[in-house]
């Protein structure tokens, strides 16, 4: 590892800016036009597309360590992509085994944990969480202080508000961690209002709208509104081509 700019530049691209205290592995790979911002620290078997930013305090390529408290041991490869036009916001934290698409947003202080993917066109907004083994697909947005749990599905134009949270073991610990732990499916065109709580194994079909502050215990229609604690259904919509 080398701690400034001046001693790497043979081995990052002329076009490419590397300010001072950045910390960047000597396995690194920066596309052409990338911005590193003071005090980022990217550690080996990263790979950054063409002109990506990286603000202040950031730290991709962080390796999972359970410190002896997880109920599951931590799997990852030792490797990060990160697609071109990408925005990485300050404190972001993104660990190893991640991959994230083009022209996506990670906003300030977000966490991403190994084995993620995240799409292209995409907003994974300030303070979000997502835990180990979470899929978010293309031009979804996540808002603020939501947590998506471990072993989550989301599609592809997705919507979630602020605070939503999601849970994956029904059991809350008790039965260790074995394949009874499942978060919510989320499928393409859904929508999750403002404070929404989503139980785990539940299906949320394509096109469905939950209400803000809703709980979800059961799976969800697709084209379908509900709202309430629990969840009931209010009415059928149009299909999302039909919008």
């Amino acid at each position: 590892m080398t701690h400034t700019h001046q001693y790497i530049k043979s081995k990052i691209p002329t076009t490419c800016q590397v300010h001072p205290y950045a910390v960047i592995g000597e396995g690194v790979v920066l596309g052409e036009n990338v911005i590193i911002h003071p005090f980022v620290v990217i550690n080996d078997g990263v790979t950054l597309g063409d002109r990506v930013e990286v603000f202040p305090g950031a730290y991709i390529g962080k390796e999972p360590k359970g410190a002896g408290a997880l109920a599951r041991q931590p799997h990852f490869e030792r490797q990060v992509k990160i697609g071109a036009d990408c925005s990485i916001g300050p404190h972001t934290v993104i660990y190893y085994d991640v991959e994230i698409g083009s022209n996506t947003l990670i906003g300030d202080g977000a966490s991403i944990r190994e084995q993620c993917k995240v799409g292209s066109y995409c907003i994974i907004s300030r303070y979000v969480t997502l835990n180990y083994n979470a899929t978010v697909g293309d031009r979804t947005k996540i808002m603020d202080m939501t947590h998506v749990t471990g072993n989550c599905i989301i599609g592809s134009d997705v919507f979630i508000s602020l605070h939503v949270g999601m849970a994956n073991d029904n059991q809350i610990g008790q039965s260790g961690y074995d394949d009874h732990v499942q978060g919510p499916v989320i499928c393409d065109g859904a929508a999750i209002g403002l404070g929404a709580m989503l139980l785990p194994k539940v299906y949320i079909g394509k096109g469905a709208v939950i209400s803000a502050s809703s709980l979800v215990r059961k799976s969800i229609e697709a084209n379908t509104l509900v709202a309430g604690n629990p969840a009931k259904t209010i009415k059928k919509l149009r299909c999302v081509s039909e919008r």
